[in-house]
């Protein structure tokens, strides 16, 4: 599969770059951003997915384990979605699988999920995926111009 015309879509799709810092939407920036998420598999730092139309095949989406501490046993989550794959369940779905597999396969304990205050979807994930709200950091992110706080959301694998 090839995955460079659905990262260039990501990086044009206005909601997607209100909340996420996106590669520019260049097939050659698309494939050098695939190329630098493999090799961060491979260094142990960074672990994403596409998530595709099981028929298809179509990438609609990405889940991501960032900021991966395997030696404390955290990661920080992170997901966005193409325009065809919102409001479907797919993210919830998607996250909650790399939760599973980061708890149960990477033996991870914690795992912490941010979001911009105004950003109402990822707000609706991280509360069905089970994070709970531990703080704010004010002001930390950029948003259509202006510092917006972002919500800091924690779960651990001893969570139910």
């Amino acid at each position: 599969m090839d995955d460079r015309p659905a990262v260039v879509a990501t990086s044009t799709d206005p909601e997607i770059a209100r909340w996420r810092h996106r590669p520019r939407a260049d097939p050659a920036d698309a494939e050098a951003y695939i190329r630098r998420r493999s090799a961060e598999w491979l260094r142990d730092e960074r672990y994403s997915w596409a998530v595709c139309e099981p028929t298809t095949g179509e990438m609609l989406g990405e889940v991501e384990l960032a900021d991966l501490d395997l030696c404390h046993g955290s990661a920080e989550v992170a997901c966005l979605a193409l325009p065809a794959a919102r409001g479907r369940g797919m993210t919830t779905t998607a996250l909650s699988a790399v939760i599973r597999f980061a708890f149960g396969g990477l033996g991870l304990h914690r795992l912490t999920y941010a979001w911009a205050d105004g950003n109402t979807a990822s707000a609706r994930v991280a509360q069905r995926c089970g994070f709970l709200v531990e703080g704010r950091r004010r002001e930390a992110w950029l948003v259509d111009g202006r510092r917006v706080d972002v919500h800091v959301a924690g779960r651990l694998a001893t969570d139910h």
